[in-house]
Order: structure tokens, then sequence, then C-alpha cells
């Protein structure tokens, strides 16, 4: 018994660093201001009208919300359309929405790993403080695994901030079984509207988000453990 706890404990703080760092996935994936400032941090609109697709920041808001309602609905493939010179155009290409369909595929999972992550922490916490009724002992694994969440974050925002072209690259090319992620840049309207500077500032956003999670559940339970460890001592 005494090695599952040790083992259930273990699983606890790796769960944590998964947790959080899908929540914040999750987050910017649906974040419609996100969108809108990585749009306007990296000139999107301009790069679209030297394409001959001239969008008012209505229109580009409405491409942007199209693309989240498409991440949480059941369609397998999107159909965007706006209007073009007075007709509806389709906005993407067949090889553009096939990856937005791969792309979907990731999202999805990153669902899971945030639901079966929640599902266990909530359940080890449960059982800890209802059932063990070991708050201490809950507290140490929310504080070593908050820890490890911002070794990793700490390693992730140096990776991003030291070498971001190779990280970029290295994550299409585990992520995606296909080719189809390599896109034109002068032709494609998909790299348009995410160029590499939006994901830059996306990768950074999510590693910050989950750094900060981890701190505020770290300070939280450290702080509890402070105050029990002092008032055992008085």
């Amino acid at each position: 018994m005494r090695i599952l706890g040790i083992a259930a404990k273990w699983l606890f703080m790796l769960c944590l660093p998964v947790m959080l760092l899908a929540a914040s996935i999750g987050w910017a994936a649906n974040s419609l201001w996100l969108y809108e400032y990585g749009s306007e941090e990296n000139n999107v609109r301009q790069d679209l009208a030297d394409a001959g697709l001239e969008l008012t920041d209505s229109q580009l808001e409405d491409v942007y919300a199209g693309l989240i309602s498409y991440f949480n609905s059941s369609e397998e493939y999107i159909s965007l359309t706006i209007i073009k010179d007075g007709k509806p155009f389709e906005l993407f290409n067949e090889r553009e929405v096939a990856h937005l369909r791969d792309v979907k595929d990731l999202i999805w999972l990153d669902y899971r790993f945030l639901l079966v992550t929640l599902i266990y922490t909530l359940g080890y916490a449960g059982v800890s403080l209802l059932w063990r009724k070991d708050w201490r002992r809950l507290a140490q694994g929310v504080v070593r695994g908050s820890g490890i969440t911002l070794a990793l974050m700490l390693a992730l925002g140096l990776g991003i901030l030291l070498n971001f072209d190779r990280f970029f690259w290295q994550f299409h090319v585990i992520s995606f079984t296909n080719e189809l992620w390599q896109l034109d840049p002068t032709k494609d309207y998909l790299i348009m509207l995410f160029p590499q500077g939006f994901w830059y500032d996306a990768a950074l956003f999510c590693a910050v988000a989950t750094a900060a999670g981890a701190m505020i559940l770290a300070a939280i339970a450290g702080g509890y453990l402070l105050f029990t460890r002092s008032r055992a001592v008085s």
C-alpha cells in the first residue's frame, strides 16, 4: 500500500504540469483577443492586402471567430466563406482545409489531456482531503508538482527565446504525420493569418500562463505548509 501511495503521489505531481499546460493551450486556442493581438503585432491585415485580400477589422475578427467555432464543432472540415470583390469566396484551399483538420485533432487531444489530468488531480485531492485527511501531504505534492512545472516552463521559455525557429520546426515534425503544414506564405491565406511571429507570441503566452498557474498553486500550498508548521512549533 505504501508503494501505491508513493506512486499515486508522483503521478499527481506529474499530472500538474500537463494539466496546467493543457489548460493554457486550450485557453489560447479559444481566446479571440489573442488572435487579434497577434494579427495587430504581425501586420496580418497588410499581408493579406498585399496578397489581394482586403479585410476590415470586423471581417478579420469574424474569420478568427469562425476558426474558434470550427475547432469546437463536430464538423470534420471547415468551410469559411468571406466576401471578396463583392462575391462569396472560400477562404481556404484544399490543403489548408486538410491541415486545419489536423490542427483541430491536436486541439481535441489537448482537451482530452486536460480532462484526464483534471479528473486525476481532483480525485487525488479529494481522497487526500476527505478520506485520508492528509492536507500536508497534498500541499507538499502541489508544491513539488508546481516546482516541476516551473522547471519545465523555464526550459520551454528558453527554447522559445533562444531558437524559436528550431522549436517551431520540431513541434510540427513531431505533431503532424504529413507535410500539409508546409504552406506557401505568398499564396496561402492560412499562413498569412497565422505567421510565425504569431506562434512565437502564442507559445510565450502558454509558457507564461502555465508558470503563473503553477506559482499560484505553489503560493497557496506553500502558505498552508508554513502556517501549519508555525502553529505546530508554537
